[in-house]
């Protein structure tokens, strides 16, 4: 039986291969198992006589290191930059601009320079009344309502 021989540049071009996979797959995770193969590449370049299942326990402990040190340690210090989730706090203080009202003055539909949470344009209620190009501030959400103060020229409520 003849043994198989592994050199240091198939793991290189195996850990390159999963690090870029990570850019097809949703997850954080498979670059870790990339990395974890660059770490055997290293290993196998300075030892040229590791058998395979050290290089395979080399690439596993790194692989879960590396794994384990994102997910417990780095990820905290990365700026989550989406806003899934946090309909409320992405939304409130957002200013827009009302352009429609009911006769009574108090619900309408408001327009936003930029799209909030997905729509320029919401159907809103006024805490106080609101005119057609007041300029409001978000304070809540109603279910797909949102409930707006008017600000005064200073940048304040009325």
């Amino acid at each position: 039986m003849t043994e198989l021989n592994i050199v240091y540049w198939y793991w290189l071009v195996f850990g390159m291969v999963l690090i870029i996979a990570e850019l097809f797959v949703p997850s954080f995770t498979i670059f870790w198992f990339g990395l974890g193969g660059l770490v055997v590449a290293v290993c196998l370049w300075l030892f040229p006589g590791l058998s395979l299942s050290w290089q395979l326990f080399i690439w596993a402990v790194a692989s879960i290191g590396f794994t384990f040190a994102w997910f417990r340690y780095l990820r905290r210090f990365m700026p989550d930059r989406t806003r899934a989730g946090m309909a409320l706090e992405a939304a409130r203080g957002s200013t827009a601009m009302v352009i429609g009202v009911d006769p009574e003055g108090r619900r309408g539909t408001v327009r936003f320079a930029t799209p909030l949470l997905g729509a320029d344009e919401w159907p809103c209620i006024g805490k106080d009344k609101i005119g057609v190009g007041d300029r409001v501030y978000v304070e809540d959400i109603s279910g797909n309502t949102v409930i707006v103060a008017v600000k005064d020229a200073i940048g304040g409520a009325k």
